[in-house]
């Protein structure tokens, strides 16, 4: 893993904690921000690249874990939290919630690190994830309403006859609907429609009869 390739943002209000973890991460290469608040954290204006956040759990203005739970499925880097007041249930909760890892003050670099790492890694993997997503989403937009509804029927198993009669069309018709999906979705194979339908979470599902 590169040294400039991600960023590490530090949120916590203990002024030498920040300015440690500063120094720590220029050491190894690593770009960090520091911030006193959660406030003052959401208000930066974040560049677009892999992150990991470091949360402190006692916050002036709001608890990290209240924060984590704001933020909910909404993307975010993921979260690394540290603590001087641990204790088991606040941590269960965070990794229950999503958290990469929870550590308690003092923690050794290497446990930070391996954490930061992690996140890093996790973080790469959920962009690329969204950027595949968006791309099939692109096709699929460009699909007309009948081939809309033409999709979820074929990837759920029905035969061409069975689509056919769930939308009232001629088979011929289905089998050219089909061939433009697979062409408009650049499916290479009717198993890689299968799964592009699956990463946009079409129903794979015969469609009741409105």
């Amino acid at each position: 893993m590169g040294s400039e390739d991600y960023t590490v943002y530090v949120v916590d209000d203990d002024v030498r904690m920040c300015e440690a973890l500063r120094e720590l991460f220029t050491s190894l290469g690593v770009a960090s921000v520091t911030f006193g608040s959660v406030a003052e954290y959401v208000a930066y204006q974040k560049p677009d690249r892999p992150a990991c956040l470091i949360l402190d759990v006692e916050l002036p203005d709001i608890s990290g874990l209240d924060f984590q739970r704001q933020l909910g499925d909404a993307y975010h880097p993921p979260i690394v939290f540290i603590t001087g007041h641990g204790d088991i249930p606040s941590s269960v909760r965070a990794i229950k919630a999503g958290a990469v890892d929870f550590l308690a003050k003092p923690f050794s670099q290497p446990d930070l690190m391996a954490a930061v790492h992690a996140a890093i890694v996790r973080d790469r993997h959920a962009r690329l994830e969204r950027a595949e997503r968006a791309r099939l989403q692109q096709r699929y937009s460009s699909l007309t309403p009948r081939e809309s509804q033409v999709l979820p029927l074929i990837v759920s198993g029905l035969l061409n006859k069975q689509a056919a009669a769930e939308l009232g069309i001629s088979e011929v018709t289905l089998q050219i609907h089909r061939s433009r999906i697979m062409r408009k979705m650049a499916a290479d194979s009717f198993a890689d429609l299968v799964r592009m339908a699956g990463q946009l979470s079409i129903a794979l599902e015969r469609r009741k009869q409105q």
